[in-house]
């Protein structure tokens, strides 16, 4: 049973800084990332670390947000700083299975950013 469990989410005023946190059971996999989805809006891709290492991130998000990953707790971490009233949304985790080309979301955890 496939599991992702993200923590990390809250409320902020802009220019402050927020750490979300994603843990995964059940399965290694070597993409992982986060998206987010804003009222009204489609969902979109924010930052993904790949198995090697390397990482990258949606323009509106790049100087400001950093995607890292603990392999050995199977986790990825997005610290987010410099933060904006429009980064407000729910972020979802999602994880990448290579064979299949699955796609695995987690519950999501809202971030709302105040002006």
């Amino acid at each position: 049973q496939v599991q992702l469990v993200e923590s990390g989410g809250g409320l902020v005023q802009a220019g402050g800084s927020l750490r979300l946190s994603c843990a995964a059971s059940g399965r290694l996999f070597s993409t992982m990332g986060w998206y987010r989805q804003a009222p009204g809006k489609q969902r979109e891709l924010v930052a993904r670390i790949f198995g090697g290492g390397t990482t990258s991130y949606a323009d509106p998000v790049k100087g400001r947000f950093t995607i890292s990953r603990d392999n050995a707790k199977n986790t990825i971490n997005l610290q987010m700083n410099s933060l904006k009233p429009e980064d407000t949304a729910v972020y979802y985790c999602n994880a990448r299975y290579a064979v299949s080309g699955y796609d695995y979301w987690g519950q999501g955890t809202q971030v709302t950013v105040s002006s």
